[in-house]
This record gives structure tokens, sequence and C-alpha cells, in this order.
């Protein structure tokens, strides 16, 4: 929005109004303070993900949560209210603390509180209620791009849904895993029995005390993560949100108006606006495909089938952006031809939607077993958000550098871990997540790492079910 940029980012602004055909278009918003204002949320996150892992297992799920939606009110109303740079970082800052605390706790609780069958669906909730906030989002964009202080609204709205989930966090039940790792033994039957709707929960609930109790034991998570029984659940929730962010979806989904800007969709800020709302809908849409396919075919098959789709989406993008502005970044899009590269945009984020989207949250999120899942989740978060940091902070002056390229780039990437998931990944579908472990040890590659008498409870467990 000029308004904005004009009071904050004059020198972009400044750049973007240069019309001359000279300018070159790959580097037009290649401005480190702009960088930092989308960067700093995630840096924050970064650290608050670590004090969150503490958080969650002390305190609870639900505490973490609240704590969470505290910080998101905060953050939106010095953003909503900023008079200056620092006021709209800091801003961002607390918005960013919110973000590493919800990554922290909201998985984990959707993993512990949902039956087996449908964990993987409800899981993916998260993810979906994350591309619905994307697309309400850029629909306020575009609805509050006209108005002079449009952007205020845009950002102090924020506020709406961080009273929601300060609400909602008090309202909802605590996990049943929680409330026994916290000694309240009692209250988790009556919360299991609750939760799944049936006095028969006995061998459930034995199951959830023995993990807690092997947990207890457990004086060093961090130490005991790293040890061979724990290798793939480490290796998995290090690669797995390492890799989700290497497909390149958060240079779309971050600088969507921008891009299209660049790439010159319309004649102005709301044609560009506009472009962003139709991949914010494709991506809440192919999000429900994975809601409805996930538990019937299972996490391998998205995964691999989403890594062949992106990769061939983006080789298309890079080579008709290549073909269109060279390397010396000047030149424009037809209306049809920014019609054809808008379709392959939106096959890219409805494949990664289905795809690496939510399952790069679901799968180390059930992979943990109790006594390592604070510590799993702690690294799946803080790798995620070092990652998404790292491509924003740098992803504009990589645009600039490496031009077409860097769809390329990240091409690349979605061919390493297509290999890495087709090699390495047994299938979860319809596993407990206390009987997990046992997927190791029939693995090809993972049983010669991890220790053949793992989880002979959880062995003895399957057995008898």
């Amino acid at each position: 929005m000029e308004p904005f940029l004009i009071k904050f980012f004059p020198g972009v602004h400044k750049q973007m109004k240069d019309k001359s055909e000279s300018k070159n278009q790959y580097c037009k918003f290649d401005n480190e303070l702009l960088t930092l204002f989308t960067s700093s949320l995630y840096l924050a996150a970064l650290v608050a993900s670590f004090f969150a892992s503490t958080t969650t297992r002390k305190l609870g799920r639900k505490s973490s949560m609240l704590i969470g939606g505290l910080f998101f009110l905060v953050g939106s109303l010095l953003n909503g209210f900023a008079m200056n740079i620092e006021m709209l970082i800091i801003g961002r800052m607390f918005l960013g603390i919110g973000v590493g605390f919800c990554n922290q706790s909201v998985p984990v609780y959707l993993s512990e509180v949902a039956p087996p069958k449908i964990r993987g669906a409800l899981n993916i909730g998260f993810q979906m209620m994350i591309t619905i906030g994307i697309l309400v989002a850029n629909l306020i964009n575009y609805g509050t791009a006209k108005h002079e202080n449009g952007w205020r609204i845009s950002l102090g709205i924020a506020a709406v849904p961080a009273i929601l989930l300060c609400i909602g966090s008090l309202c909802v039940v605590e996990t049943p895993n929680s409330l026994i790792e916290r000694g309240n033994y009692e209250k988790a039957k009556k919360m299991l029995k609750k939760i799944r709707g049936t006095e028969k929960i006995d061998e459930e609930y034995q199951d959830l005390v023995e993990a807690s109790e092997e947990a207890k034991n457990v004086e060093h998570p961090w130490k005991n993560i790293t040890r061979p029984k724990y290798k793939p659940q480490l290796t998995f929730c290090i690669f797995i949100p390492a890799f989700q962010q290497l497909t390149g979806i958060n240079v779309i989904m971050f600088y969507a108006p921008v891009l299209f800007q660049i790439l010159g969709f319309g004649f102005g800020n709301d044609a560009s606006l506009m472009s962003a709302v139709i991949t914010g809908v494709v991506n809440v849409v192919a999000t429900l495909v994975s809601i409805f396919t996930v538990d019937k075919f299972g996490r391998r098959v998205l995964l691999l089938e989403g890594g062949v789709q992106m990769f061939i989406c983006q080789v298309i993008v890079g080579t008709m952006i290549g073909l269109r502005f060279g390397l010396n970044g000047q030149g424009a899009f037809s209306k049809v031809e920014a019609d054809i590269l808008l379709f392959f945009i939106c096959a890219y984020v409805a494949t990664f939607a289905w795809s690496w989207g939510p399952l790069g949250w679901l799968v180390p999120s059930e992979i943990c077993s109790l006594e390592i899942r604070p510590a799993g989740q702690a690294i799946n978060v803080a790798t995620n958000i070092l990652f998404t940091f790292a491509i924003a902070q740098v992803f504009l002056t990589m645009l600039c550098h490496l031009k077409f390229g860097l769809f390329f780039f990240f091409a690349a990437f979605v061919v390493i871990m297509t290999i890495f998931i087709a090699s390495l990944l047994p299938e979860t579908k319809n596993v407990p997540i206390e009987e997990m472990n046992i997927l190791w040890t029939s693995h090809w590659f993972w049983k010669k790492i991890v220790p053949n008498d793992i989880d002979f409870k959880s062995k003895n467990s399957k057995s008898v079910v």
C-alpha cells in the first residue's frame, strides 16, 4: 500500500514509481529495512519457541496457547498504532513470540486429543486455519488498499483473531497427556473419557500412563533425543521443516503482492493484491483436499506426489520468467502470459497446500513419543522458523542476483526432499503415537541404527490390540 510505503519505506516507494524501461525489475524491492520488517517476526518466533517448549511441558498446552494469544494481541495493537519504523518492528517481534508459542503448542495439542484414525485430518485443521487466515488477510488488504490509513486497519485488525485465540484457549480442555505429565491422573482419566466419548478407555489410559512414567525417567530430554533410538525422530524434526521452507512456498506467500507487481500484473497495487487473493483461495481449497485424503492415502503418497508436481510448476514458472525478463530484468508479461503464469503459480500453491504444507507440521508432531515430544516439537518449530527467517531475509536480494534462476534453485531442493521422503520415511497412517517407535525397527534403513529392543511395551500393546 502506497501510504504505508511512503511513511515507513520511502526509498522502496521511490524505486516502485520508477517507470523507466532500463529499471531492473528483479531488484525493484531489494531493501534491507523492508526485509527486516517481514523477517523480524520469525527471528522473535525462533527465540520464543525454546521458551515455549518448557512452558508447554510445565504449564500445559492451554497455557502456552493463551500466552501466544496475548503476545498476538499486543503485537497487533503496536502495529496498528505504529508511528515509526521502530514501533512497527517491535510489534512484529511481539507477533513473532506469539507464533513461537502457538506453533509449539497447537500441533502437539491436536495430536494428543485426536483419535489415531483421524489424527491426520484434525492436525491438518491447524494448517487449514492458517490458510484461511492468509486468505482473510489478503482480502482485508485488498479491501483497505484505497483508504489512506488502510494499512492501520489491515495490521490492527489482527487483534480480533488474537482475542478469539485467548478466549478459545480458556474454553478448550487440557490434553490427558499433559494432565498425566503433571500428575493429575484422575482428571486425565475423566478427560480421556470425555474426548473419546466412551467409558472404555482403560487400555489407552494405561498406555499414556506408562509413556508418561518412561518420560519422567528422562532427566535430560534435549540430550535424550540425540540417543540412537531417537535418531529417526531427530532427523525428521530437523529435515522436514527445513525442506518445507526450501520448497520456496514463502517466496510466493510472503511477497505475493510484491512479486506480482514485479512481474507486471495489472497496473498498480490492486491487481497484485487480487492475484494474492487468488492464490489464497487456492491455498484454502487445496488444504481441504489434504484433510480428506491424508488418513485414506497416507502421508508418503501426498508428500511424493507433491514433490513431483511442485518441481514441474517451478521449472515452468522459472522458464517463463527467464524467457520474458532475461538476465537484465527488463520486460513485462502480456495479459495471456500473466494468466498462464498465475495458473502455474496456483498449481504450485495447491500442491504445497495438500502435501508439504500440512504434513510438514503433522509428521514431526506425531512421530515423537512423550519423553522426547517437547524437545522434538521445539526442534521442529525452531528449524521451521530459522529457515523461514533466512529465506524471508534473503529472498528479495536473491531475486535481484539469481533472477529467474531462483525458481530453479528451489526446484533442485524439491528433488532432494522427494528422494529423502521416498527413501527414509515409513508410513505413519493409523499408527497410535505411543506405538510409533515400532516403525523404525522394521524400516530397511533405520533398523540399522535403532536398537531392536526400543519399545517392548509398545510391541506387546500392539499385539494385544
